[in-house]
C-alpha cells in the first residue's frame, strides 16, 4: 500500500523563555526554584507539528494564543497569576497565530481536520479557538485533570480549553490496547494504518501523550511534547523540573529504549531549538507550499473512544 503520510512540517507560534531549572531539573523542589530563580533559558520555540495524511491534515499541538500577551485578563489573578509570571515569558507577534503560520506553510486553517494535544498546558492549546471545525484529540487522563481543585496551579486554564463548539475525542490507554510500541504496552492507532500512533507518556502531566509518525523510506518521528525540552537532555536522562520525577524518568527511559526498535528515531520536543533542523534532515520541512490541486479527503480516523463535550 502507498505511504499514507505526506509532508511533515513545523511551525512556531512565537517564543518562550523559561527558567533554567524548568529545562533541566537540579533536584530542588519546584516551588523553591520557581520563587528564587533569576536566570531565564533564552528563547525557545513554541512548536506545532503539521502532518499531511491521506485522510486529511493533522496537527500535533496548537501552540500559544497571542491573546496571552495582549489580553491582561488571559491569565488568572492572585497566586496562580503570580506563579505563571515567574514560570515563563513569551513573545508572540501579530502574524504568529496558528492561522497565519499555517498560511506561511501553504495551508488554510480550514485544512486542519484533527488536532492532537500532547497535554493541556497554555502553550499547547492556544490554537483551539481557531479550530472549531476540527476534532480535538487528547487523553481522558489529561481531561480529568481539569476537574482538580488546583487545576489553575497545575497550569490548566479550563476557560481556554473547554470552549463552546469544540468537538473532543478523549482516549484511554488500558494495558494491552493496540499495537505494542517497544516498551509501551498500549497505544492508539489514529487511522488504523500504523502511520500515526499515540502512546501514553505521563510525567510532565498525568495524561501526556506522544505521537509516533512512521513513513515509508524515511526515519520515524516521535513528537514528545514536554517530556523533554531538548533531544540531548532526553538521551542523557536529564529530566525537566516540571512534573512528577518518577513518571518523567520512567517515560524518558521508555523512549530511549524505543531507540532499540527504531535506531534512526528522530525525537521532536515542543520547545527544542534544534527540532526544526532534525526534522528537515529526516526528510521533513519547516516551510513548504502545498499543491492545491491535491485536496485532502477521506473518511477520517477510526472512532473508538470518541466523546464530545
Amino acid at each position: 500500500m502507498p505511504n499514507p503520510v505526506g509532508a511533515v512540517s513545523l511551525l512556531s507560534t512565537g517564543i518562550v523563555e523559561i527558567r533554567r531549572q524548568h529545562v533541566e531539573s537540579d533536584g530542588s523542589p519546584l516551588l523553591w526554584w520557581l520563587l528564587t530563580a533569576r536566570d531565564w533559558s533564552g528563547p525557545r520555540p513554541i512548536n506545532v507539528y503539521v502532518i499531511e495524511h491521506e485522510q486529511g491534515l493533522v496537527l500535533f499541538d496548537t501552540g500559544q494564543d497571542r491573546a496571552s500577551v495582549t489580553d491582561p485578563n488571559y491569565f488568572p489573578g492572585g497566586i496562580p497569576g503570580f506563579l505563571y509570571r515567574r514560570l515563563a515569558r513569551f513573545e508572540i507577534g501579530g502574524r504568529e497565530t496558528l492561522t497565519q503560520r499555517l498560511v506561511g506553510l501553504g495551508y488554510d486553517i480550514a485544512d486542519v481536520r484533527w488536532a492532537v494535544l500532547s497535554h493541556l498546558h497554555q502553550d499547547h492549546i492556544g490554537g483551539l479557538r481557531e479550530l472549531k471545525h476540527a476534532e480535538i484529540i487528547a487523553s481522558a487522563a489529561e481531561w480529568a485533570s481539569l476537574n482538580r481543585p488546583d487545576a489553575a496551579l497545575q497550569g490548566l486554564m479550563r476557560r481556554h480549553i473547554d470552549l463552546p463548539g469544540l468537538s473532543w475525542r478523549l482516549l484511554q490507554f488500558p494495558s494491552g490496547q493496540g499495537e505494542p510500541i517497544g516498551p509501551f504496552d498500549s497505544s492508539y492507532d489514529l487511522f488504523d494504518d500504523g502511520s500515526l500512533v499515540l502512546v501514553p507518556t505521563p510525567g510532565h502531566t498525568p495524561g501526556s501523550v506522544s505521537l509516533l509518525v512512521r513513513r515509508e523510506g524515511k526515519p520515524p518521528l516521535l513528537m514528545v511534547g514536554d517530556v523533554s525540552y531538548a533531544e540531548d537532555l532526553l538521551r542523557r536522562e536529564r529530566i525537566p523540573g516540571i512534573g512528577k520525577r518518577k513518571g518523567l524518568l520512567a517515560t524518558t527511559r521508555a523512549i530511549n529504549t524505543l531507540r532499540a526498535a527504531y535506531p534512526d528515531l528522530v525525537i521532536l520536543p515542543a520547545h527544542d531549538p534544534g527540532a526544526a533542523d532534525r526534522l528537515a534532515a529526516a526528510g521533513g520541512a519547516d516551510l513548504r507550499a502545498r499543491n492545491d490541486s491535491q485536496p485532502f479527503g477521506g473518511s477520517g480516523p477510526r472512532g473508538t473512544g470518541h466523546q464530545n463535550h
